[in-house]
C-alpha cells in the first residue's frame, strides 16, 4: 500500500496515518487477538425498540437529562462504558490508552 493510499484511507475514516499503519504491521503480524483467539466477526441483531400500547406514566425530571450508553468489552476484558453521543477521536484515544497494543 502506498503512501497516498495509507493518508487516503486515514482521512475517509479520520484516524492517523501512523495508526493505520501500525494496525495493518500488527494484523501481518498476527498481534492483534492478543492471548485471545483468533479475530472474527460476531453476528449483531438490531431489533426496533417495543412500541408501547399505552402511553407511559410521566417520569420525574432528572436534575441533567440522559444520556444513551455504549458499553464495550476490549479483548484485555476490561469494560468501557461511554456515552453513545462520545466523540469518535476522542473513543479512540481512550481505547488505547486501556488497551495498548
Amino acid at each position: 500500500m502506498s503512501e497516498h493510499a495509507y493518508a487516503e484511507t486515514a482521512r475517509r475514516h479520520d484516524i492517523g496515518r501512523t495508526l493505520l499503519v501500525r494496525w495493518r504491521r500488527q494484523y501481518r503480524n498476527g498481534e492483534l487477538a492478543g492471548d485471545a483467539s483468533p479475530l472474527r466477526f460476531m453476528p449483531v441483531i438490531l431489533t426496533p425498540p417495543d412500541v408501547p400500547t399505552e402511553p407511559p406514566a410521566p417520569k420525574p425530571t432528572p436534575a441533567s437529562p440522559s444520556v444513551e450508553r455504549a458499553e464495550i468489552t476490549l479483548l484485555n476484558g476490561r469494560r468501557l462504558s461511554v456515552a453513545a453521543t462520545i466523540d469518535p477521536v476522542a473513543l479512540t484515544r481512550l481505547v488505547q490508552a486501556l488497551d495498548p497494543a
